[in-house]
């Protein structure tokens, strides 16, 4: 009777591996791509912190976007690190490394979005504030200026317009901050202004002295809806998107 060839007790090969070649080299290639985006993320957030003065760059520090894309780049480089080399040497402390960031940040992005229904006055009310803290120094960080009007184009349609005259303020024309007549701290941004030339041609100077007039009588030049009420809306209206992003 013939015998059977002995099975070798250690691995079949060199090269033999209990992980899938199509999903160790789909994991290691989205990473990668996300891995060189977060290097150019920093490398444009440092690149923009150098080229800001000194005085405006701490006056705003808090909301300078050249920080946030730094933050955000800096993790998303940690954590992509982990994912490609991980997965190109199938390295399992790095793979639970990359695992567990990814479920924190889910689980903190799912606390977010919950917290934000359940506290819905608290979360917008620390938006508000957010916000208004950002328009303060408008005029100090070109990068927040930019980022600002780019909100009031694209995404609130001249929502952040409501800070000063539609967020309630009474006419301010009697105090010194709005005596000169189209002095600017007294004034609006050009994205706010209604005026199919302002849209056309940028021009700064349309938005002055709009601080100082009524609500109803600033609402024929400006827009005067409030972006925190359009964003509301605007999440009501796409709960399920939200939800399944």
């Amino acid at each position: 009777m013939a015998r059977r060839a002995a099975v070798p007790a250690g691995p079949v090969g060199d090269d033999f591996s209990f992980v899938s070649p199509v999903a160790k080299y789909v994991l290691f290639f989205f990473n990668l791509l996300f891995w060189m985006i977060s290097m150019v993320m920093v490398a444009v957030g440092v690149y923009a912190r150098l080229l800001k003065h000194a005085e405006a760059a701490v006056a705003c520090l808090a909301v300078d976007p050249a920080i946030l894309l730094i933050m955000v780049g800096v993790l998303t480089f940690l954590i992509t690190f982990c994912g490609c080399v991980g997965s190109l040497r199938e390295n399992i402390c790095l793979l639970q490394v990359f695992s567990i960031c990814l479920t924190i940040i889910f689980l903190l992005q799912l606390a977010a979005g919950v917290l934000g229904f359940v506290f819905s006055d608290k979360a917008r009310g620390k938006v508000s504030e957010i916000i208004n803290g950002a328009i303060v120094h408008y005029r100090d960080d070109l990068d927040l200026q930019n980022l600002i009007d780019f909100g009031q184009k694209e995404v609130t349609k001249g929502g952040l317009c409501r800070v000063g005259v539609a967020a309630g303020h009474p006419p301010r024309a009697g105090t010194p901050m709005c005596a000169v007549p189209r002095t600017p701290v007294c004034a609006v941004p050009s994205p706010c202004v209604l005026c199919p030339l302002c849209q056309a041609v940028i021009n700064t100077m349309c938005g002055h002295g709009m601080q100082a007039r009524g609500y109803l009588e600033a609402s024929a030049f400006i827009h005067t809806n409030g972006c925190i009420d359009k964003l509301v809306n605007w999440t009501h209206s796409n709960l399920f998107l939200l939800g399944g992003i």
